[in-house]
């Protein structure tokens, strides 16, 4: 059993060792189904590991908050690591190629350049969670308005990948497979996701929604995160962790992108 389950597992994540030191993470499958575990995990990780280990009993104001708490390392080294993938990631065609790596330098971006501080945003008794000050980062200077941009343009760019280039075919539209056409159809819903996500975003930055009620509720947390797991889901579904060929289809037909 156990060998079995060992198999499943290198399977799954394209461990082989027929080539001699060869590299493991080659296969473009794996690359995005570790982006998309990765993305989806980023929230939930910072939610579950703030609440049992530092009683935050409620998320804050925003995922890029985080860095300044305890569980900033958290936050920087998977927003790294997803960074570094999309760069590396290739894909079909060179402008799959350019458009990951722009995102992957743009979350760079959010690392590098941190949000405004923690303690600026929050109420005193939220200070003791706050670990991180970085002197003169505030809410109107160059280094919260240029993380704000590279967030939004590094999600602009995941939502631009899941809707036309995760849904791209080599096939005409009525010879695509049946789970080829799921795939595209939850692609084009989780970038539909992340545009939704970010225009209430700055609906809410702008004022056109209610301060009260837009802060009252942490909705630019919770936007970020519907925008964060929508690219990761996303990223599961291109790597056909979900609704994946039949074998018998793939070998009687070209392979698509």
């Amino acid at each position: 059993m156990q060998n079995q389950l060992t198999k499943k597992v290198n399977n799954m994540i394209n461990l082989d060792y027929k080539k001699e030191d060869d590299l493991w993470l080659q296969n473009s499958k794996t690359l995005r189904k570790l982006i998309g575990v990765l993305g989806m995990a980023l929230p939930i990780l910072l939610i579950i590991i703030t609440f049992l280990f530092f009683d935050l009993s409620r998320p804050i104001e925003s995922i890029s908050h985080y860095y300044y708490t305890r569980a900033g390392s958290i936050f920087t080294v998977i927003l790294s690591v997803i960074a570094i993938f999309l760069i590396v990631y290739s894909g079909k065609a060179p402008k799959d190629f350019y458009i990951s790596t722009f995102a992957g330098i743009f979350a760079l971006f959010v690392v590098f350049f941190p949000t405004g501080n923690l303690s600026e945003t929050y109420c005193e008794s939220l200070k003791a969670y706050s670990i991180t000050f970085i002197e003169g980062n505030t809410s109107s200077g160059f280094r919260e308005t240029f993380h704000l941009i590279s967030a939004a343009l590094f999600l602009i760019l995941l939502a631009y990948m899941s809707f036309f280039l995760f849904t791209k075919s080599n096939k005409l539209k009525g010879y695509r497979g049946q789970k080829k056409v799921i795939r595209n159809r939850i692609c084009r819903v989780c970038a539909g996701l992340i545009v939704l996500s970010l225009i209430i975003i700055l609906l809410g930055f702008t004022g056109v929604i209610n301060e009260d009620f837009y802060n009252g509720n942490q909705l630019t947390f919770w936007m970020e995160t519907v925008a964060v797991e929508s690219f990761g889901f996303a990223w599961l579904i291109k790597g056909e962790t979900m609704f994946s060929d039949d074998t018998r289809y793939i070998a009687h037909n070209a392979i698509e992108q």
